[in-house]
């Protein structure tokens, strides 16, 4: 099982080069990319949208897989992606495959009314945490700002509000302290990638409440 987890973390083998923020075309890519998965659960029969995003998570997974046993085809791979990756996911997962994991288990296990808020909180709650965290002065949590927590719990609740009002959503309780769960989650830092641990944990949390 161990060996699985590294496998899946750090396709076996460890990076060591820098890390540094990712670059303003990812956060562009993370939004929108993000964005796509739970607008189309909205428009799309559940069936299809369900097994299109198995499918998906499937290549991506295969992709990656495939790019760490070739060593000339991941080098080209991070260099055609580069505006899009950070460094050290030359030797895992990508963040983009992380999202798409997260959002194959939250709709098949939880549904669409809590897959939609909990993608939401991701696509758009995270890119504004990372901006408002890096220009509020204060004290840091693993290099984060509490400042930019409380901007992704705000974007989350405006999400929240938005869906409902819209009537893409019934409104339930249970979607403004996901979005604070969500928040806290990225706060938190918990490993291996934010996206999967944000919406995993606030979908979680969410049907918790019952949802």
């Amino acid at each position: 099982m161990k060996q699985f987890a590294e496998l899946v973390i750090y396709a076996g083998r460890k990076h060591s080069g820098p890390t540094g923020p990712p670059p303003i075309w990812r956060r562009l890519f993370h939004l929108l990319a993000g964005s796509t998965v739970p607008a189309a659960a909205i428009w799309t029969p559940e069936r299809e949208f369900l097994i299109a995003l198995a499918v998906l998570a499937g290549g991506a997974i295969a992709l990656d897989l495939t790019r760490f046993g070739v060593g000339p085809l991941n080098r080209v791979y991070m260099q055609l992606m580069s505006p899009l990756l950070k460094t050290e996911e030359e030797a895992r997962l990508t963040g983009a495959t992380h999202m798409l994991i997260a959002a194959t288990l939250v709709f098949w296990l939880f549904g669409r009314d809590v897959g939609i808020p909990v993608m939401f909180f991701l696509a758009l709650g995270d890119p504004v945490a990372a901006l408002v965290g890096r220009r509020v002065p204060g004290p840091r949590w693993k290099g984060k700002s509490p400042g930019g927590t409380i901007a992704f719990a705000a974007t989350g609740c405006a999400i929240a509000g938005v869906l409902v009002a819209s009537g893409a959503l019934v409104h339930h309780w249970a979607l403004w302290p996901s979005a604070a769960i969500a928040a806290l989650v990225e706060l938190a830092g918990i490993p291996p990638d934010d996206n999967l641990t944000i919406p995993l944990i606030a979908g979680v949390g969410m049907w918790a409440m019952g949802a």
